[in-house]
């Protein structure tokens, strides 16, 4: 242990640069003990050339002289301060300021202690031993001096601002015993290292309560430096403290206001912003956070614009909430229940007042802010902890949309004015964030509902198809499009499949997609071929488009759409696609494979030609028509394209279709979807032989008795004698106009589905219109009694001619 003697007033001044100076200790006789690298800078020579010779070698012969005389105005005087000549390692003069003392060990062993620094860096000051002492006593610095066994051996009255008792009662102690509330065992750990490695460590900060403020954490800035004795032998450490509390919390303000812009708002869900917001705020600000929210505001309404109402309880959904504890103990109610609170609580009256309420010190005994959670808030102050409390409304554009709670647990230090500030100014940016959230919401719902309204609302199964669809809408609302999906009956028991998808994304898309469908239905009304239907469409696309003018930002052109007929009594497909992927068929034994249909220019692109294949299925084959949204995400293993893995995805024989549309959905869809996905699945059933009929009938009026007779016999055996009258009649109707107006080859067809269906195809194209007969015309009046006596009629037309049909509701 080394003890500072007192040392009285020296007689001379001398100029002393106290951040430059070197310190170098002296046995009795003169004989260097100590040489730092301070004094190595200083001087030039290395340690192993001075350390254990005089002193005296390093000066000018003339300051050398002196030496005996200096020593004795020391002893006298207790030190001496003046400014002595050195001789530099390469003979160079330097003019250095001393400080000269006397110090004793441990033992009473007596040493020089000679503080040391070059006169030229600070001309014309002049320190004396007094002032420096003063200097290192009245310094806000904190100083201290501890030797190899950590105990104190000196320290300046800055120190004890810092907490520990006076400076003579730390003598001897150790600092957990001066400093039990801080963290004595790092410090500690960071002086042996200096003591051991001989290395200094400056700028270390420690974050503690010292005992001059037991509720407060303060951060101080430390630095250690060995101090070494004869041959280096290591003597203590001096370490020096300064407070930069503020500093410390201004920098943790900034990072944690950089967090909050960078972790709050990642996505656009009202629910996930408010957990992020409560993330955020712990630990560093809080030890638990909740975030509630009106109700109106999850569901993507407005926010409030007045108080939150005039009765005595107001209910908020709980948006988010965390803890600085596993489990969050402190929560009452989970995440996206109702947390209800009486209306002169701090919550409602911070959100209809829109300003912060903040507490130092909650009352345990106070009244309950909760309703409806029997002693809620006291079993979490009495059993948790919590101490200090801050409300800070959650506002943004004017409104209010719900309330974020603050709470510290013991021995947490209370929340200030500056925590306050800090949390108002990271709310209000997550405010914005939920905000954007709870608009985006109502956007996304408001699409998605006109979206849904206008798709089939499901499809049922028919005769002809087993149907199974899936339509699963993007994540973002910038990825909800233009998708839609049909399924339309069509004369003679046919059915056509639709998918199709509209360029672009948002309420225009869909918009588009919705006149895109009507215009769809509207002419497969019209029985028309799949190339014919798509034909006039691509016309209408461009004609709208050309109406619509270049700046219109979302247009039907670039269109995709894939119109398919199927045909169960032939049992084939007949399909055509403009721009958009082929189907899949899937075989009754699960083969998988692409059909080879050639696909056209995207409707309103090049005004091309489009061309129909007609493909025979076996029956119970299963057709599956998607979007293009189904393999944006599947292509990601390195090895099998998407269009593979949805082969695979679909060879599942056995399963049921709504089964298979989940597992294909599943296979090929990410987690987050970036575009609308459709699938529409279809498998087919052929119509059994004995529910259809047709004959070839020669172009002879005669033929039209004997055709009413087939028919009459047909429906006998089909049991559907109530029937006959109005068959015969639509059969005879049809003949006769088939023989009259059309050409040759003519053939009746009777299909029974759910309906009777009566067809006659002849080879003419001609069109047969509805007459409206004056009583004294002597005909014209067979269409109109097919249309009395029928449930509908039509006519379709093929590559030969054309079919007019006629459609009857079975009775029981």
């Amino acid at each position: 242990m080394v003890d500072f003697e007192e040392h009285g007033h020296s007689g001379r001044r001398a100029p002393l640069d106290i951040a430059d100076a070197a310190l170098v200790l002296c046995d009795a006789h003169g004989r260097v003990e100590s040489w730092p690298e301070g004094a190595e800078r200083l001087f030039g020579h290395p340690a192993a050339d001075v350390v254990g010779r005089a002193a005296a070698a390093l000066l000018a012969p003339d300051d050398a002289d002196r030496l005996p005389e200096l020593a004795a105005e020391c002893r006298a005087h207790g030190g001496w301060s003046g400014t002595l000549t050195a001789r530099r390692k390469n003979g160079a003069p330097v003019d250095v300021m001393v400080q000269l003392a006397r110090v004793t060990d441990g033992e009473g062993a007596a040493h020089w202690l000679a503080v040391a620094a070059e006169a030229s860096s600070l001309p014309g000051w002049e320190m004396s031993r007094a002032v420096l002492e003063k200097l290192l006593m009245q310094t806000p610095v904190g100083m201290a001096v501890v030797d190899t066994d950590l105990r104190f051996v000196w320290s300046n009255l800055a120190l004890e601002r810092f907490g520990g008792g006076r400076a003579r009662d730390r003598i001897g102690r150790r600092l957990a015993e001066v400093q039990p509330g801080l963290d004595a065992e790092a410090l500690e750990e960071q002086m042996r290292r200096v003591l051991e490695s001989g290395e200094p460590v400056l700028g270390y900060e420690h974050i503690g309560r010292p005992q001059s403020e037991p509720h407060h954490e303060r951060a101080h800035a430390m630095s250690f430096v060995r101090l070494d004795g004869f041959n280096g032998r290591p003597l203590g450490v001096c370490y020096t403290v300064i407070d930069i509390t503020e500093r410390y919390r201004n920098r943790q303000r900034l990072v944690l206001l950089d967090r909050a812009g960078t972790a709050i708002g990642q996505t656009l869900d009202v629910l996930r912003t408010a957990q992020e917001l409560a993330d955020v705020a712990v630990p560093d600000l809080a030890d638990f956070v909740t975030v509630d929210l009106l109700d109106s505001v999850i569901r993507g309404g407005e926010p409030l614009t007045g108080p939150p109402g005039d009765a005595d309880r107001v209910a908020l959904r709980r948006g988010g909430q965390q803890s600085s504890r596993a489990g969050i103990p402190e929560a009452v109610v989970a995440v996206g229940d109702l947390a209800s609170y009486h209306s002169w609580s701090p919550p409602i009256r911070a959100m209809a007042d829109g300003t912060s309420w903040r507490v130092e010190w909650l009352d345990p005994h106070g009244p309950e802010w909760a309703a409806d959670v029997p002693g809620g808030r006291r079993r979490q102050l009495r059993e948790q902890g919590l101490h200090t409390a801050m409300v800070v409304p959650i506002r943004a554009r004017g409104t209010t949309m719900g309330v974020t709670s603050f709470f510290r647990c013991a021995p947490g230090e209370p929340f200030g004015p500056d925590d306050q500030r800090l949390a108002e100014e990271f709310v209000a940016r997550a405010a914005v964030c939920l905000d954007n959230a709870r608009r985006y919401t109502r956007e996304r719902a408001a699409a998605l509902t006109l979206q849904r309204s206008l798709l089939p609302q499901g499809v049922a199964d028919h005769s002809a198809l087993s149907l199974a669809t899936c339509y699963r809408p993007a994540d973002e609302l910038a990825g909800v499009g233009g998708d839609w999906f049909d399924v339309i009956p069509l004369s003679g028991a046919r059915l056509a499949l639709v998918v199709g998808e509209v360029r672009g994304h948002g309420i225009s898309a869909i918009a588009t997609m919705g006149r895109l469908r009507t215009a769809v239905q509207t002419l497969a009304a019209l029985d028309l071929r799949p190339e014919e239907l798509l034909a006039r469409l691509d016309d209408l696309v461009s004609r709208v488009s050309e109406e619509g003018g270049k700046g219109a930002e979302t247009g039907a052109t670039g269109t995709s759409c894939l119109y398919a007929v199927y045909d169960p009594v032939g049992r084939c497909f007949t399909m055509a696609s403009a721009g958009h992927p082929p189907p899949v068929i899937v075989a009754p034994d699960g083969t998988a494979a692409y059909a080879e249909l050639p696909v056209g220019p995207q409707l309103g692109v090049s005004g091309l030609p489009f061309e129909a294949v007609e493909v025979a299925v076996k029956e119970g084959s299963v057709l599956a028509l998607y979007t293009d949204g189904l393999l944006a995400g599947a292509d990601r293993e390195a090895g099998q394209p998407a269009r593979e893995r949805l082969l695979h995805a679909l060879a599942a024989p056995g399963d049921s279709l709504d089964a298979l549309c989940e597992s294909v959905i599943g296979a090929l869809v990410p987690r987050r979807q970036h575009d609308d996905v459709t699938l529409l699945l279809a498998r087919t059933r052929g119509l059994a032989t004995d529910r259809f009929a047709s004959w070839e009938l020669a172009a002879d009026p005669a033929v039209v008795g004997r055709s009413r007779e087939m028919a009459a016999r047909q429906l006998a055996e089909w049991g559907l004698p109530a029937l006959t009258f109005t068959t015969e009649l639509v059969v005879s109707e049809l003949v006769t106009n088939a023989i009259r107006y059309g050409s040759g080859p003519i053939r009746l067809r009777l299909i029974l589905e759910h309906t009777l269906i009566c067809e006659v195809c002849d080879g003419s194209s001609t069109s047969p219109y509805l007459r409206h007969p004056r009583t004294t015309d002597e005909g014209g009046r067979g269409l109109f009694l097919i249309s009395q006596f029928t449930h509908r009629w039509g006519t379709r037309y093929t590559t030969d001619g054309k079919v007019i049909w006629a459609e009857q509701v079975l009775t029981t």
